[in-house]
């Protein structure tokens, strides 16, 4: 069930807040472990609580938007929809295939593709109703799309929590005869889906939503593992090309949360 922190405050504008979804806690951070299943389940937690501060910055922003707003923050809502939704297709058409081939255990992630299922028809509503909002922003309601969201938003949170348990409890297929190197699939399978289209309207979402200086006392701050120019042009250079819609985030360049757009 989707958990709750404290409504943000009336500051102008507000500073970002994990609300109404909060944030997961990485099971590494949980346990103290540093098992290659533990590891993974930690970095795709990572991922989860970017989904969740882009869905907390829609929700927490909807209300306050002006008509000058509206565009690009359905533009922005939109390249979150298409994060959430590319990140399940590459897990039910490339991680878990990988994983059940690893594992020699056929559907062993049958589970989470209907946890995918659960939420899907909501998440459709959601891009069919601001995708019909084209060329006519000023009909933009957000009592209608916060509607939307709270439709789906418990089987989103319990997908996002459930999934991490189940990265862990692969570990009882991995033998001395049988390795599983799951960090290592998951990078090879990950690399796989980035495309240049990806990358400019769409990666934006998932970086300034990354908060990694608070988070679980900063230990996240060097993912995900990459070198420092190309986490620089990621953070600050990337995110110029549409400047517009980034600034929604939850984060800046920092990898700090910030003040909303609105």
């Amino acid at each position: 069930m989707a958990a709750e922190e404290s409504k943000p405050t009336t500051l102008s504008p507000p500073m970002y807040t994990d609300y109404p979804l909060a944030l997961l806690e990485t099971p590494k951070h949980k346990t103290g472990k540093t098992d290659g299943f533990t590891i993974e389940a930690s970095h795709m937690c990572i991922s989860h609580n970017s989904f969740i501060r882009g869905f907390n910055s829609i929700y927490q922003q909807a209300p306050r938007l002006s008509q000058s707003d509206t565009s690009d923050f359905i533009t922005y809502a939109l390249a979150w929809h298409r994060l959430v939704e590319e990140h399940h297709h590459y897990e039910e058409t490339g991680l878990f295939l990988e994983i059940e081939k690893a594992t020699g255990q056929k559907g062993v992630m049958s589970h989470e593709v209907e946890q995918h299922a659960a939420f899907h028809g909501g998440m459709d509503a959601f891009k069919s109703y601001l995708v019909g909002l084209n060329g006519k922003p000023q009909s933009f309601s957000s009592t209608r799309l916060i509607e939307i969201m709270d439709s789906f938003s418990e089987p989103l949170y319990t997908h996002l929590a459930e999934e991490l348990d189940a990265i862990v409890n692969l570990s009882r297929f991995s033998t001395p005869e049988n390795p599983i190197d799951i960090v290592a699939i998951a990078l090879r399978v990950g690399k796989q889906t980035v495309t240049l289209d990806f990358a400019l309207n769409c990666l934006p979402c998932f970086m300034l939503n990354m908060e990694t200086v608070e988070f679980e006392d900063g230990r996240w701050h060097t993912f995900p593992p990459i070198n420092a120019p190309v986490r620089f042009i990621l953070m600050r250079i990337l995110p110029l090309w549409r400047k517009s819609v980034w600034r929604f985030a939850s984060c800046g360049g920092s990898r700090a949360r910030k003040q909303l757009a609105v």
